[in-house]
């Protein structure tokens, strides 16, 4: 930490090269860029940087190594591992300022931008040009291109689609020594050696700051219908995922639990149909000219017949897919009043079963007297289990008891050869635990390849690892 003169000092030789009004040190700015979504860390800064163009975040890296200050790149905030967490008097570098598309190649489908464009104004981009970033997650309008990239941003539609890392084909990123690197250049062949790339998706601003990308987009989905299905049993899940996507070219395979859904109808919704059931399935399918409603429907019968399902609805309107849609998305955000304690995990899809199985009886155990809500992505392996804090349980405490129960919950998840983090990154919350995904051996490599990119340490240091 630094001393007030220190700090006043440095931040005035930070505004010889970005201009004052984008160098904050009030407590409002500290507050609102200096964390993320996790809410488990006190936010506390040394100030928050708004650069504007590339030279200067090359120039401040620079400035940071001769100071050996400490930076924390921001994008949009929406992370879940407290990666974007200042609480150690590091400086906050936000890129929301670097916020403009700068090319659309329609040859090549592609469109390249500042890494501070928003998700959601990449999609419609796309869509006023007749093409589709598939990339997608209920965070659209506020999280960022740049951050996407930092923790190789999954969602939704990953069963067809993939991960961020698979729609990047182009990257421009300051390293942590302040070099410019032009990654790949939107090539979709090259075979010229080690693709750089790669190591800065999904690296949580540890070995520099992305600044631009090139990302490739698709034609649009036509036309696609929503199911929503009332299913019995776990396995019951599973028994209907792989029916489904042998029968039907499905874009997103969802799951979500009756406790999770009563927390979305507190806020509006409506029950999608009058059948409670233990748990729910959202499946969304290409369906041109309702071409394959009859397979649809004639699965639903069969499914139904061998006691997968109990009730169900299939979308018919665009109107009707994006409230049922709402069902799932809107999770997250109808129990954040609750202070989840959040786990974002990952097995092989074939192993989803037996880890749910050993993951509830766990859970159940070990969570009397705590709500536990089960959703994810089924359809690519990933669950996400949210526990919520009662009212009026101190905070701390109550991420303490998550925490040890974390300790048996990985070790079941190590045994099925699954990750601590699906797509949420590591950052703070889950360094504790890596150790279930990454050998020692492995994160010595990391730690080696880190030094490169950051000899003095000063790229979102404490996160990933020690």
């Amino acid at each position: 930490m630094h001393t007030p003169n220190e700090s006043a000092a440095l931040l005035d030789g930070i505004r010889v090269f970005i201009e004052p009004a984008h160098v904050r040190s009030d407590p409002d700015s500290c507050l609102n860029y200096g964390r993320d979504w996790t809410r488990l860390y006190t936010p506390n800064p040394l100030a928050v940087v708004l650069p504007g163009t590339v030279e200067q975040v090359q120039q401040l890296v620079r400035y940071a190594n001769e100071h050996r200050l400490a930076l924390v790149p921001s994008g949009g905030r929406t992370g879940l591992s407290g990666a974007a967490v200042a609480c150690r008097g590091e400086l906050v570098v936000s890129l929301e300022r670097m916020s403009r598309i700068l090319d659309f190649d329609p040859t090549d489908r592609s469109v390249t931008c500042q890494a501070g464009v928003v998700t959601e104004a990449v999609q419609n981009f796309a869509r006023d040009h007749g093409l589709y970033y598939p990339v997608d997650f209920a965070s659209r309008g506020s999280s960022q291109i740049g951050g996407n990239i930092a923790t190789n941003a999954g969602g939704i539609k990953v069963i067809r689609y993939g991960l961020t890392r698979d729609w990047v084909t182009g990257l421009k990123v300051v390293t942590g020594c302040g070099d410019l690197l032009d990654l790949n250049r939107g090539l979709i062949k090259n075979a010229s050696g080690y693709d750089l790339r790669h190591l800065f998706i999904g690296s949580e601003g540890t070995l520099g700051i992305i600044v631009e990308a090139t990302l490739k987009l698709t034609r649009p989905l036509r036309e696609p219908s929503v199911m929503v299905l009332g299913v019995p049993d776990l396995d019951s899940v599973m028994s209907l995922y792989h029916i489904l996507r042998n029968k039907l070219e499905l874009s997103a395979f969802e799951f979500f639990s009756e406790r999770a859904l009563r927390h979305v109808l507190k806020k509006g919704l409506h029950r999608p149909f009058d059948t409670e059931t233990p748990y729910y399935v959202l499946v969304e399918f290409e369906n041109p000219e309702q071409l394959h409603t009859d397979t649809a429907l004639a699965l639903f019968e069969h499914c139904a017949e061998q006691g997968w399902l109990a009730d169900g609805v299939i979308s018919q309107s665009e109107s009707q897919v994006k409230e049922l849609w709402r069902l799932r998305e809107d999770i997250s955000e109808s129990i954040a009043e609750y202070q989840p304690y959040k786990n974002d995990v990952s097995v092989r899809i074939s192993r989803v079963p037996d880890f749910l199985a050993e993951a509830d009886t766990l859970l159940t155990q070990e969570y009397p007297d705590f709500e536990v809500l089960w959703y994810g992505h089924i359809g690519d392996g990933n669950l996400h289990i949210n526990i919520l804090k009662p009212v009026g349980m101190n905070p701390t405490a109550f991420a303490q008891k998550c925490g040890a129960v974390s300790e048996h919950l990985f070790a079941i998840l190590q045994r099925h050869g699954g990750s601590i983090s699906a797509e949420h990154g590591v950052g703070l919350t889950k360094k504790p635990y890596l150790h279930y995904t990454r050998d020692e051996t492995e994160v010595n490599y990391l730690r080696a390849i880190k030094q490169v990119f950051d000899p003095n340490r000063i790229m979102n240091p404490g996160k990933i690892f020690d």
